[in-house]
């Protein structure tokens, strides 16, 4: 039976109706890899109380999230370094959410391992095998005359760790050596089966969350911070993901490499789902942040951050 033409109309209207619902309440999200597991983290939490909001997240990194942030194609990009001021310019709107670092990674099979773990390596000499290219060799990093070669590994595609990294080397990511490589997993993998490589890792892809411990084939290289040639007791600091996480809370791991993480929007967002979820994941979402393997935000930021929503 062929309905009447404003029956079709009516139809049309509500599917019209229905659609922009739909989308008022479904909020798209991509970025940053560091801040992935955290964004699926609350959005799981966030649905038990609020069954009618819709989340498409996804990871990619940081610099696909500021780009599509600022394009308009998602709602919130997951951002994990500074921002810029170029990024600024061009009217980006940010919040910080939660705190994480960068940790320098290496083979649980590299038979300098041992060595490293009493020694451990200075910023200076991570600037040298990474920037200044001065260190290439293991024997030239411990004083041997050991040819092979250090195979240092980095990210290929725009990332927060990367520009994290090199800042703490006093550079950017494009002045990285090494073999490239997208997204944190396979970074992390790469370095685990290699024996004679270093990396660099966010926290989340080197510990694993369920049992606090280090992944399976990767070890972290502990930094010399006061650069004295040995591991010293307060130096030690990546036991578990429990140690590493005070350490990055309390200032004893250095930032950078340690950074906060961010939302970031094209300018402040109007849509009333956003808005709900930025001020939860500030308040109520906030004591998520420990159990999914990051650093809560401290009350002071909270409130700056609050004040921003407003």
């Amino acid at each position: 039976m062929k309905l009447p033409v404003y029956g079709m109309i009516i139809i049309l209207l509500m599917s019209s109706c229905v659609s922009k619902e739909e989308k008022a309440k479904t909020m798209s999200f991509s970025g940053a890899f560091a801040l992935y597991p955290m964004a699926i983290k609350w959005s799981d939490e966030y649905k038990q109380s609020n069954a009618e909001v819709r989340f498409n997240i996804s990871a990619g990194g940081a610099g696909k999230g500021m780009t599509d942030a600022l394009d308009g194609t998602v709602d919130l990009g997951m951002f994990s370094r500074e921002i810029m001021q170029e990024e600024k310019d061009k009217g980006v709107w940010w919040v910080a959410v939660c705190k994480d670092a960068v940790l320098p990674t290496i083979s649980t099979n590299n038979k300098y391992l041992p060595e490293l773990k009493e020694r451990g390596i200075t910023r200076d000499e991570f600037k040298a095998i990474y920037i200044d290219k001065t260190i290439e060799s293991w024997g030239e990093l411990l004083g041997t005359s050991n040819p092979q070669k250090i195979v240092s590994y980095t990210r290929s595609d725009a990332s927060g760790a990367a520009a994290t990294w090199a800042k703490w080397l006093g550079g950017k990511q494009d002045d990285l050596n090494g073999v490239g490589l997208h997204g944190d997993p396979a970074l992390a993998q790469a370095v685990g089966k290699d024996n004679l490589a270093i990396g660099y890792n966010n926290t989340i892809y080197v510990y694993d969350i369920k049992t606090g411990e280090k992944r399976k084939g990767i070890d972290v290289i502990p930094i010399d911070l006061n650069a004295n040639g040995k591991v010293d007791p307060e130096e030690k600091l990546y036991k578990n993901f429990g140690t590493i996480l005070k350490a990055i809370s309390d200032g004893r791991y250095p930032s950078p490499p340690a950074r906060d993480l961010y939302f970031v929007a094209n300018g402040k967002p109007e849509k009333q789902a956003t808005k709900g979820f930025l001020e939860w994941v500030l308040t109520k979402g906030q004591k998520f942040v420990p159990e999914a393997g990051y650093v809560p935000l401290t009350q002071e930021k909270i409130n700056h951050n609050l004040n921003k929503l407003q």
